[in-house]
């Protein structure tokens, strides 16, 4: 007897020992659901971090009704405000057996309830409490007596009390059964939350009879009680009070072991405006089989998103679905990257002349035959009106100067991460072949808006470390043309939605199959990407960009933009103005921008940069040699524009043409123009047998 004593001693000191302050518990508090607050501190999303338990962020008892303070009082310890922690009064005037009866609460103070709640040593078994775990807890509760506050207990309790199924807590219970805060509750809602308490699992007509007598323990009406119980208890999940604008977006930036609300970089009014946008235009498309969209909105200079607008929410059969960072095909809008590296490599001035004409592409899968969204052929174009105009072959042919590999690495420093190689590729990266997402896409046009600098985009506020990818005289003339609504007339018209009031730069793509419909653009201060199609696949009916997305995407400009216009960027160094004619009038004289040393003032159709560099072989071509055949049957022969041809490193001779004795290797092809310049490299290999060596140089066929 002795030594179980001398253990229920230690026990209970123990016990009190280990007994956390108020602060202490406040803090442990984790609710299940975080709150993601905008830049500006407004409630944007609601996210639900933990599936065990719904409960929510600690609630001060200062934000409690009064009510629901009464009613709980009243039905679990008439005698709070009086007892040190037992109701000693409750004790004196029951059986033992009643005050420790598990099937009642009828001795047990809120704070040995609370003390049950906090020490899990101390909460109350399937088979009932032991005699040390009831001392215990009384002993606890005497001492959270002497050490909280009568609020601090109180408090606490409301915050960890476990009520209907999930639920932990009065203001959980009270949004869920309810749809308010816990501060509304009136005396009706109070009692229920209140019986709750006592058998937070009984059906609605025993929790309707326990909240009228609870009303009526306060000399209060419970008219009508059973009706409200049975309507309360009839809701189904949690029901988070205010707008859920970014769930999409909450799931990449919440820490799930962080704050009760984090701050993000979303902008509410932003965001508001994005979800109304997509939300009519699809309504508008609504017969055309468009059933789904994403937006995001990015800070040119923090690289921050102001809106991420993953889904059209739940019209959508794919809601869950972060159209944000899905991949798919971008069409026409990856020709900007096309021209701008073609024009920091000076293979082409938005002056240059591109034949727009039936033209077959060899690659390794075969002959590629571009064509235009029109099925229509212009003839000779400027590359100015080409790319305002989207023009696929001119695209094609620019992308054949540059070669597949450049091009790819070029895009992929522009961060589309894409994923096989060029030459898997071909000639079609040119036109968007390769998959990418929206957010990397829209990010890389960001880098376009800064210059040419890039910096991946700041989805939790910080600010990566900014580098230099591309050359900024050869980004302002790309600028200068997605900004020129003139030159993209011949195809959208003057009044398109791509036409703003002030300066901004754009470009639509339509993939493949009419599956995904691209806009995206940007302003002195902002970049804004929108994409619409099928979640699915699933083809669209006669929809192009500008028709599909593009008025999303102004929408959107307009309201980033209202009150301030945006301006035009100032024109870099190295960028100089020359005006320039074109042969037989095929487009009016105007005033055109170069780099540095690339001017010309007038434009033939035969001027060195209209080819489009080495026609054959294409990059990435393998040949094999077949000992059988007669070596004299087993020429390779280079084609492409007249200049001057340079095998690995030798100079090989002049012309359109060239005749080659192949040998086995790996090989690099150069073909240069009248100054030197390399207006393509390719690389091939040729496999099998030796050929003799005094047939390795060639010959010309031009």
């Amino acid at each position: 007897m002795k030594f179980a004593l001398a253990a229920l001693a230690f026990a209970v000191s123990t016990a009190a020992q280990a007994l956390p302050s108020f602060d202490e518990v406040r803090a442990a508090h984790r609710p299940s659901d975080i709150v993601l607050l905008d830049r500006h501190g407004v409630p944007l999303q609601t996210l639900r971090v933990d599936k065990n338990v719904r409960r929510l962020e600690w609630l001060p008892i200062e934000r409690m009704s009064p009510a629901l303070l009464r009613a709980v009082i009243a039905s679990e310890d008439k005698r709070f405000h009086e007892h040190s922690g037992v109701d000693w009064r409750a004790v004196a005037a029951s059986a033992w057996s009643n005050l420790w009866n598990t099937r009642t609460r009828g001795a047990s103070t809120l704070t040995m309830q609370l003390a049950g709640l906090l020490d899990e040593g101390l909460a109350r078994p399937e088979g009932g409490r032991s005699v040390a775990q009831k001392l215990g807890q009384a002993f606890t509760a005497t001492q959270l007596e002497r050490r909280w506050r009568k609020s601090e207990i109180l408090e606490a309790y409301l915050n960890s009390v476990p009520l209907r199924g999930e639920l932990v807590g009065v203001g959980a219970i009270a949004q869920t059964l309810f749809g308010k805060h816990a501060s509304g509750l009136d005396d009706g809602e109070a009692a229920i939350i209140a019986a709750l308490v006592r058998a937070p699992n009984a059906a609605p007509e025993r929790v309707a009879q326990r909240a009228c007598e609870v009303l009526k323990q306060q000399a209060m009406s419970c008219d009508g009680i059973a009706v409200i119980t049975q309507a309360a208890l009839a809701r189904r999940g949690a029901m988070p009070l205010g707008e859920q604008l970014a769930p999409h977006f909450a799931r990449q930036v919440v820490d799930p072991a962080g704050a009760a609300r984090q701050a993000g970089t979303l902008d509410a009014r932003v965001q508001r405006v994005a979800i109304a946008s997509l939300r009519r235009q699809l309504a508008e498309l609504s017969g055309r089989n468009v059933e789904d969209g994403a937006i995001v909105v990015l800070d040119n200079a923090s690289g921050a998103p102001l809106a991420w607008v993953g889904a059209n929410g739940a019209t959508s059969a794919a809601a869950q679905v972060d159209g944000v960072l899905a991949r798919r095909q971008p069409g026409s809008t990856i020709k900007p990257f096309v021209y701008q590296l073609a024009f920091e490599k000076k293979l082409l001035t938005p002056a240059s002349l591109l034949d727009d004409s039936p033209a077959q592409i060899a690659t390794a899968a075969g002959l590629y035959l571009p064509q235009n969204y029109d099925r229509d052929f212009k003839g000779w174009v400027s590359v100015r009106s080409a790319l305002g105009n989207s023009l696929n072959v001119p695209a094609v042919r620019a992308g054949a100067m540059l070669g597949a590999d450049a091009l790819f690495a070029r895009l992929n420093d522009f961060g589309l991460a894409l994923s096989e190689s060029g030459g898997y590729h071909g000639a079609a990266l040119a036109l968007g072949s390769a998959d990418v997402t929206l957010l990397g896409l829209t990010n890389a046009y960001r880098a376009l808006a800064n210059g040419g600098v890039y910096g991946a985009p700041a989805l939790r506020g910080q600010t990566p470390g900014p580098r230099r990818i591309a050359d900024a005289g050869a980004v302002h003339l790309v600028t200068d043309i997605l900004a020129d609504n003139a030159a993209r007339a011949r195809t959208f018209g003057l009044g398109s939605a791509l036409a703003t009031r002030g300066f901004a730069a754009v470009k639509t793509g339509t993939s493949k199959d009419l599956r995904d419909n691209w806009c995206i653009g940007f302003t002195d201060r902002y970049t804004v990407g929108v994409w619409v199609g099928n979640a699915s696949g699933a083809a669209m009916h006669a929809v192009s960009g500008v028709s599909g997305a593009a008025p999303i995407w102004r929408e959107i400009v307009a309201a980033l933009h209202e009150g301030r216009p945006s301006r035009a960027p100032a024109r870099p160094a190295g960028v100089v103005a020359q005006r320039v004619e074109f042969e037989a009038n095929r487009e009016p004289a105007r005033e055109e921008l170069f780099l540095a040393g690339t001017e010309q003032s007038s434009q033939r159709d035969s001027a060195p940069q209209q080819a489009f560099g080495i026609a054959s072989p294409r990059d990435g071509s393998r040949f094999a040699l077949d000992p059988d055949i007669p070596p004299r049957a087993q020429w390779i022969v280079f084609e492409g524009e007249p200049g001057t041809w340079v095998l690995d490193g030798k100079r090989l001779g002049t012309g359109s043409r060239w005749r080659w004795a192949p040998w086995p290797g790996r090989h690099e092809l150069s073909l240069l123009d009248a100054r030197g310049r390399a207006l393509q490299t390719v690389r091939f290999e040729v496999r099998g047998a030796t050929l003799r060596a005094d047939r390795r140089s060639g010959r010309s066929d031009h």
